[in-house]
């Protein structure tokens, strides 16, 4: 069976209907990351067009790289130009990210609605944590589909919903595999407001079911609790351990 829940077309479709909005300000991982040095190195898996790894570069360190298995770098460079970020900064890879092989360790291993889209969410994790520098921090944001956002999925679009690997999204599960791999300082747990959404896609139902949804999103913000049911994400973060000295007998 294979692993991935989509392929190379899809997400070029799924960019080519994508409305860019500006860098976020205040995005949902942003009280999650740890401090770190302007000379720290951040990698984010599945990362075109580049918005976060923008984020990055304004707020937290200067040597900032996307891999996606589709890249379009005239793309990456309109996220820098109409966010003031100097041509050529945010750095690209294009590879398959589980045949991707690097020398190379980060200080920032993140990805943001990446790993939810294959089967197999220990491996997954496990390629992530292997990019880790010794005490990087691994951050990962995935949707929660197992509550309200997931209801609203299969009412409006299921195929979009069938791409998701709903057991992706267990907070004991995540935790577990976290532990396994041996990482420290694990934290996993839904976050932020409810928030409702649905993907851009063309035509005239899509659009009007947006509108709704949009509608529908604002009123859930009057229960701003963080549950299984409303809340919109599941966030883990983790460091890699420094190996300690062996003491002398």
């Amino acid at each position: 069976m294979e692993n991935q829940l989509t392929d190379r077309d899809l997400w070029k479709s799924y960019w080519e209907n994508y409305h860019f909005t500006p860098i976020e300000e205040n995005p949902v991982y942003k009280k999650y990351i740890r401090p770190a040095s302007p000379q720290a190195r951040f990698i984010e898996i599945g990362g075109f067009p580049g918005l976060n790894a923008g984020y990055f570069y304004r707020h937290v360190c200067r040597d900032v790289t996307l891999l996606d298995f589709y890249v379009e770098p005239e793309v990456i460079r309109k996220v820098e130009s109409q966010n003031q970020i100097p041509a050529h900064t945010i750095k690209s890879i294009e590879a398959d990210f589980f045949s991707f092989q690097s020398r190379k360790r980060y200080d920032i291993v993140f990805s943001l609605g990446f790993i939810e889209h294959f089967r197999d969410t220990r491996d997954v994790i496990a390629r992530h944590a292997a990019l880790l520098a010794e005490g990087g921090q691994l951050l990962i944001l995935l949707p929660n589909l197992r509550g309200i956002n997931g209801a609203v999925q299969y009412l409006f679009d299921r195929e979009n919903l069938r791409i998701h690997n709903l057991d992706s999204m267990v907070p004991s599960r995540l935790r577990h595999i976290c532990e396994e791999l041996g990482l420290e300082n694990i934290r996993v747990e839904y976050t932020r407001k409810p928030m409702v959404w649905l993907e851009p896609k063309a035509g005239k139902k899509q659009h009007a079911a947006r509108l709704l949804v949009k509608a529908l999103s604002y009123g859930l913000k009057l229960f701003p609790i963080k549950c299984r049911l409303l809340s919109p994400y599941l966030v883990i973060s983790a460091t890699k351990g420094i190996p300690q000295p062996a003491t002398k007998s």
